[in-house]
């Protein structure tokens, strides 16, 4: 979570309280909200993840093969997105008011209970929204869900401000608690308030219901962006004497770097668990199918399911593949910033979607025309899931030094190969739908060689990226006189120095 821009001595972030603390804490009935704040991520990363259940696991009826199923999965893929982002907004909204909370006590615990109790019934409401499509009926549950999660967030933060000794000492010492409360009430609020005029117009116009939700998402960057155009409009403003001590503890800051790969991790762990759902409920032979069909072989049984377990072990190494990404960009993240984590929540996003990839190019395809673009679909979402990683590198150098290491900013050692490891997978699945389009009859052979063929152009990565850079410095164009030192000081080279072997 963001930390305060003062130093807070008082306040334990990411260790276990001392002993004396932590004896006083079991005093006065309270505790650190550390292992209750880990258990709540882990949660609604899970909850985040499941979402796409309801989209692989809902049966497609004969008459919807007749219409366009293309247009079918990109409608219930982007309704998945919307609520998917929309949970992650509850993260980021519960993560912010722990940063306000920094001790809890049993009331606090059963109300965090009753919020996750609300939070793990959005897949069924959503499930509601992906088989009843043309019923207002699930749009109108999922809200209320929302709903009550702000109404019992809300409560948290009243009994918290009730109670001063179970604040972030910065604020239990401040003098404008009210001013925080109020603060803090409307970052948690203002999705719900949303939702609610969602849920009535889910009852007269259900389309508008769905433009309200997305605002849900968006709401902060929008408001920031106003906030950006006022200031370039009527100058900046003097700020109010109070503000100085309020806001040095800023709910608007991006969440931290550890709290966003911890949240990220949790997704990428669960998307590779969930892979294996369908080869366990669809991939165990029957007894009497063995008996019957196989005569008694259970080689032969599973050697008939080949293709699934292909299309496993291919859509594992691509969610391994995207997390080891992700991995090697965070490390030469020096700090998240807004944008970087919008961009980062749109690729978990799509990287929730990859169970749906699997199950298109092993089990959903029926028909030539169907298998085509059950593959491009998934195509695509490989596509958005790491190019979102590729976009968040470049917010990262756009935003200057504070944000990235040296060594993987421009004309760093590192800065070709973060270019080559983050450009791979979204070049291979435009690569596999460009040929998907000359060569449609072999669309799932395509997909699966891509799978297969994207890690061991991992493991030669950095040999090619090396070899690729010598031959870029070998042309007489790219050679050039040596730069003074004057010019080595003003600007980068073009190329980064070459790393001994």
């Amino acid at each position: 979570m963001s930390r305060p821009r003062t130093p807070e001595p008082a306040v334990d972030v990411q260790g276990d309280s001392p002993m004396g603390t932590r004896n006083a804490d079991d005093a006065d009935g309270t505790q650190h909200s550390h292992r209750m704040l880990n258990f709540s991520d882990a949660l609604l990363s899970i909850i985040a993840t499941v979402m796409i259940l309801p989209v692989t696991h809902t049966e497609i009826s004969p008459e919807q093969f007749d219409k366009n199923i293309q247009k079918l999965l990109a409608t219930r893929i982007a309704v998945y997105l919307m609520t998917f982002l929309i949970v992650t907004v509850a993260w980021a909204a519960h993560t912010r008011l722990f940063q306000v909370v920094g001790k809890i006590d049993d009331t606090l615990a059963l109300l965090n209970l009753a919020c996750m109790m609300t939070i793990t019934f959005l897949p069924f409401t959503f499930s509601l929204m992906v088989t009843f499509p043309d019923v207002p009926l699930g749009i109108l549950l999922f809200c209320v869900c929302v709903i009550t999660i702000g109404a019992v967030q809300a409560l948290i933060v009243v009994y918290a401000f009730r109670f001063p000794h179970l604040l972030n000492p910065q604020i239990a010492r401040s003098a404008h608690r009210a001013l925080y409360r109020r603060r803090v009430l409307y970052i948690v609020l203002r999705g719900p308030a949303l939702c609610f005029a969602a849920a009535g117009f889910s009852l007269v116009f259900y389309p508008a219901s769905y433009l309200l939700m997305a605002t849900v998402v968006f709401l902060p960057y929008v408001h920031k962006a106003a906030g950006w155009c006022r200031r370039r409009l009527m100058g900046p403003q003097e700020p109010p004497a109070h503000s100085v001590e309020v806001f040095t503890f800023d709910l608007q800051e991006p969440l931290s770097k550890e709290r966003v790969e911890a949240f990220s991790d949790g997704v990428y762990a669960i998307v590779a668990t969930l892979l294996i759902l369908d080869i366990c409920e669809h991939n165990v032979p029957d007894a009497k199918d063995v008996a019957q069909r196989f005569h008694g072989s259970l080689v032969a049984a599973l050697g008939a399911s080949g293709p699934r377990f292909l299309a496993y072990f291919g859509s594992f190494a691509t969610v391994g593949l995207l997390w080891f990404a992700h991995h090697s960009l965070f490390l030469h993240v020096r700090k998240a910033t807004q944008s970087m984590g919008l961009l980062n929540t749109l690729s978990l996003a799509f990287v929730g979607g990859l169970p749906l990839a699997y199950q298109q190019t092993s089990a959903l395809a029926r028909r030539p025309r169907d298998e085509l673009e059950s593959v491009r679909v998934s195509c695509a979402i490989v596509f958005f899931a790491s190019v979102f990683q590729l976009a968040m590198w470049t917010a990262a150098l756009l935003h200057g030094p504070d944000t990235l290491q040296p060594a993987a900013r421009f004309g760093g050692g590192e800065h070709a190969f973060m270019l080559a490891k983050l450009a791979l997978y979204p070049c291979a699945s435009l690569l596999a739908f460009a040929c998907t389009c000359f060569l449609s009859r072999f669309s799932v052979a395509i997909f699966h060689l891509m799978q297969v063929a994207v890690p061991f152009a991992f493991l030669l990565l950095r040999l090619l990226v090396r070899l690729a850079l010598r031959l870029l410095r070998a042309l007489p164009g790219l050679a050039g006189p040596a730069p003074d030192a004057q010019d080595a000081a003003a600007r980068a080279p073009l190329l980064p120095a070459s790393a001994p072997a």
